[in-house]
């Protein structure tokens, strides 16, 4: 697991992507390190805890300057609200629960990025793949599980 970044690691990384130093972008960047595949409702509370009152509009500004500026990914798994992580730049896949909506990251199976191999790139310079894996996590498995013996 991946330290957690410091306030002063959140800076460098915004100026790193020639963002100006704001506290609402920390405060953003700081909870979606802390939250992984946060909706955005989470992360505006988190950010209220943080900072007191903000909008719903500015924490939406912040997560798309973060998200072109390729600090955050935003994945959205069918059916689901648009998600974020602070994991980016490998290309990884995910893995979700039908049941409670749980996600979890997934890395390739083999090498750094088979999957950006197509069989037929259709011209394409392809530079991302997504992948989701669906299933029961392990709680809603048990529980799938123990409502069988029971008769549920």
């Amino acid at each position: 697991m991946a330290a957690v970044p410091t306030t002063a690691d959140l800076e460098h990384l915004l100026r790193g992507a020639a963002l100006r130093v704001t506290r609402p972008r920390v405060a953003v960047l700081s909870a979606v390190h802390d939250r992984p595949h946060a909706d955005t409702a989470s992360i505006l509370g988190a950010v209220r805890e943080s900072l007191g009152e903000v909008s719903h509009q500015a924490v939406y500004d912040v997560l798309r300057a973060l998200t072109s500026a390729g600090l955050v990914r935003c994945i959205q798994p069918s059916g689901s609200v648009a998600r974020y992580e602070a994991r980016v730049g490998d290309n990884h896949h995910h893995v979700v629960c039908r049941s409670c909506g749980a996600i979890a990251d997934v890395d390739c199976a083999v090498g750094a990025t088979p999957c950006l191999t197509a069989s037929d790139d259709h011209g394409f310079a392809i530079d991302e793949a997504e992948v989701v894996y669906w299933g029961l996590c392990p709680a809603c498995s048990h529980l799938s599980d123990h409502g069988r013996k029971s008769g549920v």
